[in-house]
């Protein structure tokens, strides 16, 4: 008889599957068992698919995956279906691989098998037990959580401790251990459920032992010992060093990452495992997912060394002997690739005792930006070392980056990168700071009281893009008590923030952080709580960076962060505490005849002083009468307008004051505006408005100013609830 005609007579079919075409062939009989014309048939990977049922189908490619990593026969039940989804029969596959050569880093193979119908039982006859329901389900759910927990882990001892969390379905080891070939040799990279100095025998051993782990490297097959006895007749040597462990079942499994065994996963078992074509499937879907995590982490810590190397050879080292001051400042890496960036900070000595701070943000998150960084970074110290003035540093720095831009554009296809900067000369004994800016973030002063405000500079283009720009100058004070942030956007706009909605977010931990700036007179500065509200800044807007956290503040690094702070303490050495002055809210600004539009900044400060003041009204009160105040100086003087807003007293009881001050001799004086006037009507509105104000005669210039009371402000809320 024909083998057709045997094959015939029992139902069963051949079939052949490419992996390479991706095209499965079967014969007439399988194609008749598939719900196809009897005709030998060729159906590609979809088409083969839909013959099947779903969770059947599912479940066979993961013994086919098993099968090939494993070079063995494998057996699976598949539920035949037509068009419409109905099964028709219940057929029986059993395959075994043909590797070829491996093509672009993946085994190509070949699967040869058999497909045959499996009858219906005969009325009372006991049904066979699928491997389906509750197990399915509980190994799935058990792979997704592996996968996403493995994915997750950035260092190899974040992976080795996830594996060694992992709760396999039914068979949970009590022992596991992940072992990495280094040339010649066998080691230990990590190990779980053993005690301290147990494993030592296999710590280190040569490729060439009589060890599992070392022959599954080698060769690159698993190994699975289902009981002592087996693991004594295949390893009597080894089997001295382990049978005191008590174990009673072991699994060896190759790591392979691209084509390339990279190591060996041993999970051993205290009670008998007998490794069914399912068990043996977890495992090396897990042993997969090992191996990928491993390389991930390697990778990952690889870039992040250099990254450390990189970032400690071009941040500074802070000085801590300013004499009553502090510095505190952070670099945070974005997440991305070798997690350099174009951020930085620097400190820069002058003669006189000044310092001056620097921070900027070169365009672009690579190995270029961070080049571009460094270059820059000893271009501004160099610039700044001869001397000069704050806008003069920033004018060579654009220079120089444009010329870089020029030289590395020219015939190549590489885009011109630009530099935002923020440069602030320090003069540490009067907390002078004159300030340029290249398009880069306002600084942020946390006042005595803590109230937090963004002062606006001014400034010029970013760096490299026009090197003819210039870089006007603003004058601050940091008064005693008082703390200066300086960053880059990542602080700021992480998250979908703008500046605005970033420096609101920011606003709380700012002013909630305590500070204590009283100066100790020694030369180390107020620096005890600025580390804390440097870490404070940085873990608000990142999160946690444990790959554990999920939720609202999962880890988020988009950009590259740089912060700067910098403090003036309260006091001098030997100042008894009751001499430390009350903080007083202040702010001062000047407004030049050539810049109008800093009236809404001047609106913006008043209002921001303010932010917790009880009363509304008073608020846009003393806003508009700074407008007026502000615009009469810069439409009937020729000198600029110098605002000065601070607020003192108790809570309940606080007094705000603002004065404008100019230069010209000419005082106010009441006028009477027509109906139409567009102006004349300053002193009505203050003498309306204001609970005092008043002008002063100055040697040069005069001073025109108003006050507002708190307890007045209260005072009409409690006559309102009164009378309501």
């Amino acid at each position: 008889m024909r083998t057709e005609d045997v094959l015939a007579a029992t139902a069963t079919g051949l079939w052949h599957w490419d992996d390479a075409t991706r095209i499965a062939t079967f014969d007439a009989e399988a194609a008749r068992l598939l719900g196809l014309p009897a005709t030998r048939t060729e159906l590609t990977d979809s088409a083969t698919r839909a013959r099947f049922h779903a969770v059947d189908w599912v479940e066979f490619q993961g013994i086919i995956s098993l099968a090939v990593a494993e070079g063995i026969l494998v057996e699976a039940r598949l539920r035949v279906v037509d068009d419409e989804g109905r099964v028709l029969r219940t057929v029986r596959a059993r395959s075994r691989p043909q590797l070829r050569a491996a093509v672009a880093g993946r085994m190509d193979f070949v699967l040869v098998g058999t497909v045959q119908e499996v009858p219906e039982p005969q009325s009372g006859a006991a049904a066979r037990t699928t491997v389906t329901g509750d197990w399915r389900r509980n190994r799935e759910a058990f792979l997704l959580d592996a996968g996403r927990a493995l994915a997750e882990a950035r260092s190899t001892a974040e992976v080795l401790r996830v594996a060694a969390g992992l709760s396999m379905p039914g068979f949970e080891p009590s022992g596991l251990a992940v072992f990495s070939g280094e040339g010649s040799r066998v080691r230990v990279i990590g190990h779980h459920g053993y005690a301290p100095g147990s494993a030592e025998p296999f710590l280190d051993l040569p490729m060439d032992a009589a060890y599992p782990a070392a022959e599954v490297i080698r060769t690159g097959r698993a190994i699975y010992l289902p009981a002592p006895e087996d693991y004594q007749r295949r390893f009597p040597e080894a089997w001295e060093d382990v049978a005191h462990f008590g174990r009673q079942s072991w699994a060896f499994l190759p790591l392979i990452n691209a084509g390339q065994i990279i190591g060996a996963w041993m999970a051993g078992f205290s009670v008998p495992v007998s490794f069914t074509p399912d068990e043996r499937s977890v495992l090396t879907t897990v042993a997969r997912m090992l191996a990928q995590a491993l390389s991930r982490a390697s990778v990952h810590e690889s870039e992040r060394e250099l990254t450390v190397g990189l970032q400690r050879s071009m941040m500074p080292t802070l000085q801590q002997d300013i004499p009553g001051m502090a510095v505190a400042a952070r670099y945070i890496p974005t997440g991305g690739g070798l997690e350099v960036g174009g951020d930085w900070y620097d400190m820069i000595p002058l003669p006189l005792g000044r310092i001056a701070l620097v921070i900027g943000d070169v365009q672009g998150h690579d190995v270029r930006a961070a080049g571009l960084m460094g270059q820059l970074r000893i271009a501004l110290r160099a610039y700044a070392s001869e001397g000069h003035h704050p806008d003069a540093v920033l004018s060579r720095a654009s220079r120089f980056l444009a010329g870089i831009n020029a030289s590395e554009t020219e015939g190549d296809e590489a885009e011109p990168r630009f530099a935002t900067c923020l440069y602030i000369e320090v003069d540490p004994e009067s907390g002078r700071l004159d300030i340029a800016r290249a398009g880069h973030p306002n600084p942020a002063i946390r006042l005595g009281d803590g109230t937090m405000l963004v002062r606006n500079t001014a400034g010029g283009l970013p760096l490299g893009i026009d090197p003819d720009t210039d870089y006007p100058t603003t004058r601050l004070v940091l008064e005693p008590g008082e703390t200066m942030i300086v960053c880059t956007d990542g602080l700021i706009e992480t998250g979908g923030h703008d500046l605005d909605s970033g420096w609101d977010r920011l606003r709380g931990v700012i002013e909630g952080q305590p500070l204590e700036l009283t100066g100790t007179g020694n030369g180390s500065g107020p620096d005890g709580d600025l580390e804390a509200l440097a870490d404070a800044l940085v873990q608000a807007v990142h999160g946690p960076s444990s790959h554990y956290t999920t939720g609202p503040l999962l880890d988020r690094r988009e950009d590259d962060i740089a912060v700067l702070l910098l403090a003036r303490a309260v006091g001098a050495a030997g100042a008894e505490p009751a001499a430390v002055p009350r903080p007083v809210r202040r702010t001062v600004l000047t407004i030049a005849q050539a810049e109008p539009e800093r009236i809404a900044e001047a609106r913006q400060q008043v209002r921001d002083l303010m932010h917790d003041w009880p009363d509304g009204d008073q608020v846009d009160s003393a806003v508009l009468m700074v407008s007026e105040m502000v615009t009469n100086v810069l439409v009937h003087t020729d000198g600029d307008a110098v605002l000065i807003a601070r607020i003192t007293g108790d809570r309940g009881a606080r007094c705000v004051r603002v004065d404008v001050s100019d230069s010209s001799d000419e005082l106010p004086h009441r006028r009477h505006p027509g109906e139409m006037a567009s102006s004349g009507r300053g002193l009505v509105l203050m003498e309306l408005l204001a609970g005092a104000w008043g002008v002063d005669p100055r040697g040069e210039g005069k001073n025109i100013w108003f006050e507002l009371y708190e307890k007045e402000a209260v005072g009409a809320d409690a006559a309102v609830g009164v009378a309501g």
